[in-house]
Formats: structure tokens, C-alpha cells, sequence
């Protein structure tokens, strides 16, 4: 027994580090390719052109990440789906959010005009900064069908195990992505247009790559006739809208945090907005490091969970969570020791660099509790237990975040919207751990 034990703990680990592995490399790539698009703007005369992209992605946060359940949503079912041994439904989860990508889409670009209106009305900055971001946002928005359905084509591999295929779109997407941008903002001069622009033309090269491997699959492509007249099953889409709309409140607190913080920062200055807006960026950085274990953390409890395997889940969460904690620390204790090396990488405008080395400290807290937050994210979608992701958002929004920030914002005391970042961070992970154990005793649905 003790001998079967041993070998069926090191099949996990080796399933868990491979998946991870490739997620991270997967993951990776494209807050490098932020932070090039960030060294390709920040060296340009016109600090105008980054402050104006750090605007309007607060804007394409919202847009962009209230259909995050097409990644989020996708993935657990999916999984779920796998463990299950029901091929069917692992088709069906995919055409469904496929079809809900596509319509919301197309939606963004005809109504991108009235959305860009409302948006930078709510958005503090100077005249330059605005009209930067609103250049930005013009040329992106037209990628809006292509990046919806990309989240559910990695979504739905990611679901699958299939993470080779999430790191040749994450090749293809960032890679193209960086060179056009080196073309269009370097060479050409096209400055924040420039930026939307080449992000535009990636996406859609990455969703060709995406349905060409999909219809390279035959099995794949027999199946879909057979399914059309489930597609649009009542009791698969009651259940999936009570998933995906809490994944929206959740996203939609998550989304509103940080676009906060950024409007706050915006108001102090358009020095503030650009060193905090470099910052986020390593946040970002680490983040999607830590997702590469989180997105194998969420695919493997989804499979354990459709199969009712209790004993895995709980290894997963011990391996997962130290392993994510581990990576955190790491990237803040490296951001912290060299800010002037690593920050200047990013920019030469010193007076950025001089703000960032002041508040660069607060990293420690917020990769610490954030790399434990993430973690246990991905641990619960994939369970499909959303309610409690809602929940854990809205208390470390609305109790942890909005107090402190609000006097943060009045003050304008920049070290104090840090530390409501912070409290958020804590608050979520704190909320997520709570619930943990309560999921190795019993199996209960979203």
C-alpha cells in the first residue's frame, strides 16, 4: 500500500510540474511582451504615450475581463467534463462560450463608439494622456471578436490538458505581437496607435492558429454535427449562466480595484500614473507566473473533482500553494534588491525610476498574499465553485481595498493607495483559505 502511495504521489507530481511548466513558459510571455510594449513606449520623448496605454487599458480591463468566465468558466467544466469521461459535453462547453465570445465581439465594435465616450469621461487625466489613450483604443477595440474567442480556445485546451496547444498560441500571439509593435511604434512612429494596432493583428493571428487546430482534430470535426441540437440545451445554459455570472461579479470587483488604483494614481500626477503603472506591470509579471500553476492547479481539481478523488484535491492544494508562495516572494525580493537595474530597463526618465525605488517595498505584501490568492483561485474555478470566488471578491473590494484607498485618494498619499493594494490582496486570500477545508469533506455543486 505504502509502495503504491509513493508512486501514485510522484505520477501527480510529474503531471502537476509538467502542466505548470509549460503554463508558466505559456503564461509568461505575454506580461514580457507588456513590458516591451512598456520599454518601447517609455522611451519615446513623450511620457504622454504611456501614461495614455496605462489609461485606456483600465477601459479594456472592464470591456475584455467581464467575459473573463469565457477563460475561467471554459476551463473547470471542461475538466470536470474529462473526469467525468463525457466527450460530448467537453464539445458542447466549448461551442457554447465560443458562440457567447463571438456575439459579445462583435457587440463591442458597434458599439465602440458610445463605450469610448463613457469610458474616458470616468477616467481623470491630463488632455495629452487622454487623447494618447483614446488613439490606443481606437486601434484595439476592432481586435475585441478575436480576443474574446482566444479566451475560450485557451480556456478549453487548458481544460483538456492540452497546455502545448495554450503555448504555441501564447508564441504566436506575443511574438507576433512585440515585433509589430517594434515595427509600428519604433520604426513608423505610430505611438499609442501604433501599440492597439499591433495587439490588434496578433490576436487574430493567434485565433487563426487557435481553429486550425481545432479543425485539424477529425475526431472534433465529426462530432460537432451531432451536437447542434444540444447546444442550446436550457439546463446546460441555466447552469452555466449561474457560473459565469459570478465569475463576472468577481472579475468585475477585481477589474474595478485596479482601475481604481490607476484613476487615484492618474489624479496625483502623470508621474505617479506612469511609476505606478511600471509597477503593476511586475505585479502583472509575477501574476501570470503564478497563473501558469494556478491554470494546472485549476485543470487538475476540476478532473479530481468530476472523478470525486478528495485526497488529491487536498495534495494539490499543499503542493500548489507552497510552490506559488515560493514564486511570489521571489519576484518581489529580486524586484526590491535591484528597482534601479530592473526599473531602468523599462525607462529612462529618472524621476520615475527615484518614485518606484521609494515604493517598491510594497511588492513583498502584495506578491506574498497575492501568490496565495491566485493560487486558491484556480483551485476553486476549478472546482466551479464561483459563489465563493464572488464572495471573497467583493469582501476584499469593498471592505479590505475602498476604505483605505478613498483616504488615500484624499490625502494623496501614494504609499497609502500601496497599502490598500495590499489589505486587498490579503483579504482575498485570507476569504479563499477559510473555505478550503470544508472541500475535502464533501462534493458540492457551483
Amino acid at each position: 500500500m505504502s509502495a503504491l502511495k509513493v508512486k501514485g504521489d510522484r505520477v501527480f507530481y510529474q503531471r502537476f510540474f509538467r502542466l505548470a511548466a509549460i503554463n508558466v513558459l505559456s503564461n509568461l510571455m505575454v506580461p514580457l511582451a507588456s513590458l516591451l510594449d512598456m520599454a518601447f513606449l517609455g522611451h519615446l520623448p513623450d511620457i504622454d504615450q504611456l501614461a495614455g496605454v496605462a489609461l485606456a487599458t483600465v477601459l479594456f480591463n472592464y470591456l475584455y475581463w467581464t467575459f473573463g468566465f469565457l477563460r475561467m468558466g471554459t476551463t473547470g467544466l471542461t475538466a470536470q467534463a474529462i473526469g467525468r469521461d463525457d466527450p460530448d459535453e467537453v464539445m458542447l462547453i466549448g461551442l457554447r462560450n465560443g458562440l457567447i465570445a463571438l456575439v459579445a465581439g462583435i457587440g463591442m465594435v458597434l458599439l465602440q463608439e458610445p463605450l469610448r465616450v463613457i469610458g474616458f469621461a470616468l477616467l481623470n487625466a491630463t488632455a495629452e494622456v487622454k487623447a494618447a489613450g483614446q488613439a490606443y483604443y481606437s486601434a484595439l477595440i476592432w481586435g475585441a471578436p478575436a480576443t474574446l474567442l482566444n479566451m475560450t480556445l485557451v480556456g478549453w485546451f487548458l481544460g483538456r490538458e492540452q497546455s502545448s496547444k495554450v503555448l504555441l498560441l501564447s508564441a504566436v500571439s506575443n511574438g507576433s505581437k512585440v515585433v509589430l509593435e517594434y515595427l509600428f511604434v519604433v520604426q513608423w512612429g505610430w505611438q499609442s496607435a501604433g501599440a492597439g494596432s499591433a495587439t490588434t493583428v496578433s490576436q487574430y493571428l493567434m485565433l487563426f492558429v487557435g481553429a486550425w487546430l481545432v479543425c485539424r482534430d477529425r475526431t472534433l470535426r465529426h462530432t460537432i454535427p451531432n451536437l447542434r441540437q444540444r447546444l442550446l440545451d436550457a439546463t446546460a445554459l441555466k447552469a452555466s449562466v449561474a457560473l459565469n455570472g459570478a465569475i463576472v461579479v468577481r472579475t468585475f470587483a477585481f477589474v474595478s480595484t485596479f482601475a481604481v488604483f490607476t484613476n487615484l494614481s492618474s489624479a496625483m500626477g502623470t508621474t505617479v500614473l506612469t511609476a505606478n503603472a511600471l509597477m503593476l506591470q511586475v505585479v502583472s509579471l509575477a501574476a501570470y507566473f503564478i497563473d501558469g500553476l494556478a491554470f494546472a492547479t485549476e485543470t487538475m481539481a476540476g478532473v479530481f473533482y468530476g472523478k470525486n478523488n478528495l485526497a488529491q484535491l487536498a495534495l494539490l492544494v499543499r503542493v500548489s500553494g507552497m510552490t506559488s508562495l515560493g514564486l511570489g516572494l521571489t519576484f518581489a525580493i529580486a524586484f526590491i534588491a535591484m528597482p534601479n537595474f530592473l526599473f531602468g530597463l523599462l525607462t529612462n526618465h529618472s524621476e520615475i525610476v527615484e518614485l518606484i525605488r521609494d515604493q517598491v517595498p510594497w511588492l513583498l505584501g502584495i506578491l506574498g498574499f497575492g501568490s496565495i490568492a491566485y493560487m486558491l483561485d484556480g483551485y476553486f474555478l476549478g472546482l466551479t465553485q464561483a459563489k465563493i470566488i464572488q464572495k471573497s471578491a467583493l469582501i476584499a473590494t469593498l471592505i479590505g481595498f475602498a476604505p483605505i484607498a478613498a483616504i488615500a485618494g484624499f490625502l494623496q498619499n501614494v504609499h497609502l493607495l500601496w497599502f490598500a493594494l495590499t489589505i486587498f490582496m490579503a483579504a482575498r486570500a485570507l476569504t479563499l483559505a477559510l473555505q478550503v477545508p470544508k472541500t475535502f469533506r464533501f462534493k458540492s455543486s457551483c
